[in-house]
């Protein structure tokens, strides 16, 4: 309870920032170097997680600020504490996702002299933030904080690191509260959606490509109303399947890794591209193939909320600085004088060929099939979560997204990520069905967070692919160095164990019949649970094999 003169500690001051600034959800793992701040908690009405390493904290986090445009925040202790958080900062970086981390510091009496556990965090994550820094002065706590959140949610969002050292905490100080944190919506200019419309009014084959961060599932209602209008193929880019509903008669495809060869064919025969939110980055570009530059040849349209993002990689002929909410609605009122196009379905209709039919896979369990079952059982308002590894090309390929939110995954290609994720889902939409899917290695860098799952009464199913290797280092290896394996190899637990000795359900599946009863069995037991695919290693891709690989690699190098 606050006092009548308004004197708080600095650490209560932040926590009732973190209100103010409509935080429901916080993540963390405890440390002495902000005890002040835990015993802050204790009197807030926040959800506090403790997790069980700092890397699961600040990806769950991340995945809060991903899924709702609202900075998700975490709480780590100093030094060590901090460097494992550091994949969930470099995600976030590279997925435009809002987040606040806050790391607990060394007093300040004590800093550059290498106290325990010091690490200067302005130098140490400064290239990989929006903004690093640390709270001096107790009567800051406010500016700082609000500046924090503002940083972090607008333009192209981002993470933002603040270091709070241990006696800078427990300073009782009275200052008023900052107001919240307000997002600005960046609009397109009239002169600008102006000169949108001529270009795609003398348009014949137009596409757009939707990316990046700051949707809404109105915005993709919006975009969606557009491209029926004028018959324009939309595609999505990579890990951004969710913007757009897959079953909508002007979806064109997923622009990522192993993407349908038509859908690339149609992207260079495009006379206008329209690039909305994302920075189409290596893998939707396909490795900067796909456009020249500095200066496409076609003509390129891009939409970002980032200023210094636009002309950054590609000199676009049209630069729209905005957000692509404000830009989605501003095309309701669009005046296009002539049609544009020659429709969208031939683009929809060769997405769903591509995705229609699981490929034929080696061994007892096809996880294509199982993927498609999944599509077909599961309701739009599935959540999936999934970290990087080959298995998520079934993903891109069989699953259809329908909804705003629905996929959760590292646009970075960050394993480890499908758990965490997962846990922020189910804690946010607890109901919610939502799935993680992940690879045994991917699986194990932050598998332990199962254990906070368990704790929190947080019920998801987790799908692992188990076929006993790092499959996407050994399918390059058999690319570059055929038939020469090294350091890619696995010896996995038996993970229905895994999952029982921490108070889950367990199951083990290895004929591809057998997966929707055991997939049922998991939903209904009302608890954490893992399900284990026994995948044959040949399968590596949906199209190739192990050994179609090497053959191919070993016969170009005759050549």
């Amino acid at each position: 309870m606050r006092a009548k003169d308004n004197m708080r500690t600095a650490a209560e001051v932040l926590v009732d920032q973190l209100s103010i600034h409509g935080v429901r959800h916080v993540f963390c793992v405890p440390g002495e170097s902000y005890l002040a701040v835990l015993d802050a908690f204790h009197d807030a009405d926040l959800a506090v997680t403790v997790c069980r390493q700092e890397g699961g904290a600040c990806m769950m986090a991340e995945a809060i600020g991903k899924v709702t445009g609202q900075p998700g925040v975490c709480f780590v202790t100093r030094g060590p504490g901090a460097t494992n958080a550091s994949p969930g900062i470099h995600i976030a970086r590279q997925d435009s996702s809002p987040l606040v981390m806050f790391v607990g510091q060394v007093a300040r009496e004590m800093r550059e002299r290498e106290a325990f556990q010091e690490v200067d965090y302005r130098a140490f994550f400064g290239p990989i933030t929006k903004w690093a820094t640390e709270i001096d002065d107790p009567a800051r706590v406010p500016e700082i904080v609000s500046r924090a959140f503002h940083t972090a949610a607008n333009g192209r969002p981002g993470p933002v690191v603040v270091g709070i050292p241990e006696d800078m905490l427990v300073e009782r100080v009275a200052v008023a509260d900052a107001p919240p944190y307000a997002a600005i919506e960046t609009s397109p200019g009239d002169t600008d959606m102006a000169k949108f419309a001529q270009l795609l009014a003398g348009a014949r084959a137009p596409i757009m490509l939707l990316g990046g961060s700051r949707w809404s599932q109105t915005a993709s209602d919006d975009i969606g109303r557009f491209a029926q209008k004028h018959g324009i193929p939309v595609a999505t880019t990579f890990r951004r399947g969710h913007l757009f509903d897959m079953l909508h008669p002007c979806y064109a495809g997923d622009l990522g890794i192993g993407p349908n060869p038509k859908l690339i064919e149609r992207i260079k025969a495009s006379d206008l591209v329209v690039m909305v939110g994302g920075r189409l980055g290596e893998l939707p570009s396909q490795s900067y193939t796909l456009f020249d530059i500095p200066r496409p040849q076609t003509t390129f349209v891009h939409v970002h909320p980032g200023a210094e993002e636009l002309g950054r990689v590609y000199s676009p002929h049209l630069a729209i600085h905005a957000t692509p909410t404000a830009f989605a609605a501003a095309l309701d009122n669009l005046d296009v004088k002539a049609a544009t196009g020659v429709g969208s379905e031939p683009a929809h209709a060769e997405y769903l060929e591509w995705t229609e039919k699981p490929t034929e896979q080696p061994g007892g369990v096809n996880f294509g099939a199982v993927m498609v079952w999944l599509r077909e059982y599961l309701p739009p308002s599935a959540i999936l979560c999934n970290g990087a590894g080959n298995y998520a090309a079934w993903i891109h390929r069989f699953f259809r997204f329908r909804r705003f939110g629905s996929h959760v995954a590292p646009a970075s290609g960050s394993m480890g990520y499908g758990v965490p994720a997962a846990v922020a889902m189910k804690r946010l939409h607890p109901d919610r069905p939502v799935v993680c899917l992940a690879g045994d290695g991917d699986f194990l860098m932050n598998g332990q967070e199962f254990a906070t799952a368990v704790q929190y009464g947080a019920p998801f199913v987790i799908i692992i692919v188990d076929n006993g290797m790092y499959g996407t280092i050994r399918m390059h290896q058999e690319r570059e160095y055929p038939g020469r394996i090294s350091a890619t190899e696995l010896r996995n637990p038996d993970f229905s164990a895994y999952a029982r000795a921490f108070g889950g359900f367990g199951v083990s599946v290895e004929r591809t019949q057998d997966f929707p009863e055991a997939f049922k069995q998991a939903q209904a037991c009302g608890k954490p649970a893992i399900i284990r695919l026994v995948i044959d290693g040949e399968a590596i891709t949906p199209t190739m094999t192990i050994a179609k690989i090497r053959a191919k690699a070993l016969a170009d190098k005759k050549r």
